[in-house]
C-alpha cells in the first residue's frame, strides 16, 4: 500500500488547523466547557431567584407587627449587620424554606435602606 505524498501535509495542516480553530473558539468565540456552562447556569439562576424573592422579602417586612422596631434598627446598621438582622427578623426565609437565604438577605435589606 502505497500513501500519496500530500498526505502527510495534509494530515499536518488539519491538524494544526484543529488546534488554531480551538484556541480560537475558546479564546475569543464564546465556547465554554460543559463545567464553565453549569457553573454560570447555576449563578444566573441563583440570582434570578433572589431577584424575584427581593419583593416578598420587602413585603414580609410591611407585614411584621416588629416591622419599625427592626427598620429602625437596620437603619442604624452597617451593611454586614442587616443582613444577619433581617435573617433573624425572619424576612429572608422562603416560604417551604427552613433557613434563610443569605444573597436575599443582602438584596432584601439593600432595598430597604433605600426605601427609607
Amino acid at each position: 500500500m502505497k500513501i500519496p505524498e500530500w498526505t502527510k501535509p495534509g494530515l499536518t495542516g488539519a491538524v494544526v488547523g484543529a488546534i488554531a480553530l480551538a484556541i480560537v473558539g475558546f479564546s475569543w468565540g464564546g465556547w465554554m466547557t460543559g463545567g464553565s456552562a453549569a457553573e454560570m447556569s447555576s449563578k444566573e439562576s441563583a440570582a434570578a431567584t433572589v431577584a424575584a424573592l427581593t419583593p416578598y422579602c420587602v413585603q414580609r417586612s410591611l407585614d411584621d407587627p416588629m416591622a419599625a422596631d427592626v427598620l429602625a434598627e437596620i437603619g442604624e446598621a452597617s451593611a454586614f449587620q442587616r443582613r444577619s438582622i433581617i435573617e433573624k427578623a425572619g424576612w429572608a426565609t422562603p416560604l417551604g424554606a427552613d433557613k434563610p437565604v443569605r444573597a436575599l438577605a443582602v438584596a432584601c435589606g439593600e432595598a430597604l435602606a433605600n426605601a427609607t
